[in-house]
């Protein structure tokens, strides 16, 4: 159970040390109104849950490398700073892939949804 509670206390200071969090945060909520408003399907909910736990999960572990790095060293290493660029890489690529995917799910809703409106 402190497992648990440990991991809470984590999600929490993240939440409020972290601006990138807090971002893809409002995204997601943005996400999962978009999706109840637009009735999604099962699977197309599941590849937007995917997309949000995901990317979420993703920025944890580029806070948390990011800030053991620091706890390392403060001084500048050509080393450190490429563990940093690329843990933000991958944050980066599944930010992408999340953009393509809700862009397929969306696009065509949005499109039908404009359509009936004009």
């Amino acid at each position: 159970m402190s497992s648990f509670r440990f991991a809470l206390q984590g999600l929490s200071a993240v939440i409020k040390k972290e601006k990138n969090i807090k971002i893809h945060l409002l995204a997601a909520v943005i996400v999962v109104i978009a999706s109840f408003l637009f009735g999604l399907s099962a699977l197309e909910w599941m590849f937007i849950l995917f997309c949000i736990f995901g990317m979420l999960s993703l920025e944890l572990i580029n806070s948390a490398l990011e800030k053991t790095i620091d706890l390392i060293t403060e001084d500048f290493h050509p080393l450190a700073k490429y563990a940093k660029d690329v843990s933000a890489a991958a944050v980066l690529l599944y930010a992408l892939m999340t953009v393509i995917i809700g862009s397929v799910i969306f696009l065509p809703k949005l499109i039908s949804l404009f359509r009936t409106l004009i």
